[in-house]
């Protein structure tokens, strides 16, 4: 039985599977380092955060046009209809093709056209949070807040900040997130995988996260799981990510169920599918191994969705409908 999901960490660029992945690279005749699926799949036999990096970079770099940006997002909306999904948050990172070239506008045009095509074709939601990367120049982050409020109207919800994470803490991207606070744009930035709680600690002072992507690295410090907990932060967990890039030692030890049963709200999604070897469904799966509901992973993704009312309510009611008893008497629930 498939049933409803909602994903609200899924970085874009980030689901472009391998054969997809060289048509693209093709079509704006960029170089890889293989020319087969087989080939790029050893690129994706990760040894650590910064080889994930190394290997996200490889995909971004061959996405060059409009027409790509929307692609990467009609070709995932597809993907994550397949396994259930009725509303998902992508992330892309624009300042990384600007700083190849593009344009901001045919950046964000591109993945806003690209949503609005999701929607029509495969009857997902798909709304946009644009990340800042960490370590590049301060300017880029206060463009992409600008860039963020000036699409809002296009499906723009959240401003994120990724990259990585130990070497650039949260704080010096305070204005940048202030700025997009005051357009009406949320706040989900990355803390607490790679880095320990004081990342997710600088991110809560600093920066007014409506979520906080992974953060699974919280549960070092049970005040701090406490405090996520008082002020209901949904935590963006992605089990399977987690495993791949060695933010925790393996799925048995993962902390998702302590954080849940401390009263922390805790979303599943995928984070980068195309490179995990991974899917909506799996990720699902891997949460619900642990001990978790589907309906109370649907229950934080509602939660935590920066979408406007009307889309709530109707997500609310998707859920309020599914017969969620009936997955635990299939025993997938």
């Amino acid at each position: 039985m498939t049933f409803p999901k909602i994903e609200l960490h899924v970085h874009l660029e980030g689901t472009v599977r391998a054969a997809t992945l060289l048509q693209i690279a093709r079509r704006n005749d960029v170089p890889l380092p293989a020319d087969s699926v087989e080939g790029l799949a050893e690129l994706y036999r990760f040894r650590d955060f910064a080889h994930f990096l190394e290997a996200w970079l490889v995909t971004t770099r061959a996405l060059r046009t409009e027409q790509d940006f929307r692609q990467v997002v009609v070709d995932y909306a597809a993907e994550a209809a397949s396994h259930g999904a009725v509303y998902l948050e992508g992330i892309f990172t624009p300042a990384e093709p600007v700083s190849r070239g593009a344009e901001w506008d045919e950046v964000f045009t591109g993945y806003c056209d690209g949503a609005q095509q999701a929607a029509e074709l495969h009857g997902v939601q798909v709304r946009l949070t644009p990340d800042i990367p960490r370590g590049y120049p301060l300017e880029a982050a206060e463009l992409t807040a600008r860039y963020a409020i000036a699409y809002r109207d296009r499906g723009v919800v959240g401003l994120g900040l990724g990259g990585a994470e130990a070497e650039y803490p949260p704080e010096p991207y305070a204005p940048a997130f202030a700025l997009a606070r005051d357009g009406g744009i949320g706040s989900v930035p990355h803390a607490g995988e790679v880095a320990g709680p004081a990342s997710i600690r600088g991110a809560l002072d600093a920066l007014a996260p409506d979520r906080i992507r992974h953060g699974v690295r919280a549960v070092e410090d049970p005040h701090l799981v406490a405090e996520l907990a008082d002020r209901r932060v949904v935590l963006d967990v992605c089990p399977i990510s987690n495993v791949r890039t060695g933010a925790v030692a393996s799925l048995a030890e993962h902390p998702l169920p302590q954080l849940v049963a401390a009263g922390v709200a805790c979303s599943v999604s995928t984070d980068d599918p195309a490179m995990f070897g991974t899917d909506l469904t799996a990720d699902y799966a891997a949460a619900m191994s642990l001990g978790v509901s589907a309906q109370d992973c649907y229950r934080a993704g509602l939660r935590g969705a920066l979408c406007d009312e009307q889309t709530r309510q109707g997500l609310r009611q998707v859920g309020g409908t599914f017969d969620w008893a009936g997955l635990i008497t299939s025993g997938q629930a």
